[in-house]
């Protein structure tokens, strides 16, 4: 019987050349930055909290608020203003503000 052994190493090494292609894709996609996502999604949040806390204002005393010191001392807001930049731009007391969370790395 015969057997072509040249052809079972081709299949080997293509199988081998394979697994490291995949393994070198994983590696990848481990190892990137995960704290990019956690940053953004950090600012998401940072953005609706404040949002949110201008919106109870609004519907507690009938204004949004003047600022973000406004919110942190009446309504318990706290932001992690060592990581982010929040720009709270209040044009007048019974239109909504403008609010940009920009990550400071």
């Amino acid at each position: 019987m015969y057997s072509d052994s040249a052809s079972k190493k081709h299949s080997w090494i293509i199988i081998l050349a394979f697994l490291i292609l995949a393994a070198a894709a994983l590696s990848f996609f481990v190892t990137r930055d995960p704290g990019r996502d956690l940053s953004e999604e950090s600012a998401v949040a940072i953005e609706a909290a404040v949002t949110r806390s201008a919106r109870q204002c609004y519907v507690v005393e009938g204004i949004y608020p003047p600022d973000l010191e406004y919110l942190e001392e009446n309504y318990g807001l706290q932001i992690n203003k060592r990581d982010f930049y929040v720009n709270y731009d209040a044009f007048a007391s019974n239109l909504p503000p403008t609010i940009k969370v920009l990550s400071k790395k």
